[in-house]
């Protein structure tokens, strides 16, 4: 293992001694990510959780734009349990906790109403990665998943992989493997605060949004999908042409009331599967500060914090309802009971590979 030097002085403020401690035999720690232009991303490997990401506005002036904790206590015990975290080993919501595989039926720990959500009652949002930083800019974690693990099939090894470039790009690659066929979808929790967080952090309604997506998974009363798939068009989820997340999010429709505001996936638009391509953008007006987001994955979970509370975080911020953005990269919730969407199903021999990019930027 390579050691974690790091320096004393950083933006972001965060002491590496407070985010030390013992977790089931495993170390964890924090790493500051750090690139030419002196911005950082600090993350520690417990959850993979990005703590902070110091990024300056259009005058120059720094601020943290994403929801975290200063220390690990908090981080372990946070309010929210996946705040700016790793997801797995299913993203989003599996229906009753049930599916099929294989010809057996498996059953998942049900942590989110009738349903198991983002990989049951201790997904990867709770383990301790092992990890190894690379360089000033990247840093690797793994973690072994056990055979049975939350109720899955399949020992399963996975690796992420967080680099944070000059162009200021964060960009965060998945590789997993199994020894039994599985059902795998990976994404990450972050919750954007681009005006900067505070004591309270600022809604996020006058953030302008647009989402290259034509269609969208409408969700029943407890956010499953129903199954169809819905055009965007003339509807509150039609981000097609920028226009900011709080001009319609209050609507008297349906959708919104089951999500209390956004929380639904948007069926990304493709060329091809897989491919690398634009999935959304965020411009949040007074600071200037823009977030541009590329992915692999046929979908993106747009959630507008609508269940915060008002805990509080770093350096004593807080975080109220619909104060952050959450762009997540994954396959469609529920996927298993679903055929027709795209599968989640991981052979062995076979590797599951994703690539998502958080490029930030600064409007002109």
């Amino acid at each position: 293992m390579k050691m974690n030097t790091e320096p004393v002085n950083n933006r972001c403020g965060l002491e590496r001694d407070d985010f030390k401690t013992i977790v089931n035999g495993k170390q964890t720690d924090l790493y500051i990510l750090r690139n030419a232009l002196g911005n950082e991303v600090a993350i520690t490997n417990y959850g993979g959780a990005i703590v902070a990401i110091m990024m300056p506005d259009k005058n120059g002036h720094y601020a943290n734009i994403i929801q975290g904790h200063d220390n690990i206590q908090d981080v372990i015990n946070s309010p929210e349990p996946y705040l700016s975290r790793l997801i797995g080993r299913y993203g989003n919501r599996i229906a009753k906790g049930k599916f099929q595989l294989h010809g057996k039926e498996y059953r998942l720990n049900i942590n989110n109403g009738p349903n198991s959500l983002h990989g049951g009652k201790h997904g990867f949002n709770d383990r301790v990665w092992d990890a190894e930083r690379m360089n000033d800019q990247t840093l690797v974690l793994y973690y072994v998943s056990a055979y049975g693990e939350e109720g899955f099939s399949g020992e399963l090894k996975t690796t992420v992989i967080y680099t944070f470039t000059d162009d200021n790009e964060l960009i965060i690659d998945y590789i997993a493997t199994t020894n039994k066929q599985t059902i795998l979808n990976l994404t990450h929790h972050a919750f954007f605060s681009l005006s900067g967080v505070a004591h309270p952090t600022p809604t996020v309604e006058n953030v302008i949004c647009e989402i290259n997506a034509d269609f969208y998974l409408p969700i029943d009363e407890t956010s499953i999908p129903t199954g169809e798939i819905l055009k965007v068009a003339h509807t509150p989820f039609d981000f097609t042409t920028p226009k900011t997340i709080g001009e319609r999010i209050n609507d008297n429709h349906e959708q919104l009331k089951h999500g209390t505001g956004y929380d639904h996936c948007y069926v990304l638009n493709k060329k091809e599967e897989k491919e690398l391509s634009f999935a959304a953008k965020l411009i949040e007006p007074q600071s200037g500060r823009t977030l541009e987001m590329y992915t692999t994955e046929p979908g993106m979970q747009l959630y507008t914090g609508n269940f915060e509370n008002g805990f509080a975080g770093y350096h004593g911020a807080t975080f109220p309802a619909r104060s952050a953005i959450c762009l997540e990269a994954q396959h469609f919730p529920d996927t298993p009971n679903h055929p027709y969407f795209p599968s989640v199903i991981l052979n062995p021999g076979e590797q599951y590979k994703q690539k998502t990019i958080y490029k930030f930027g600064i409007e002109k």
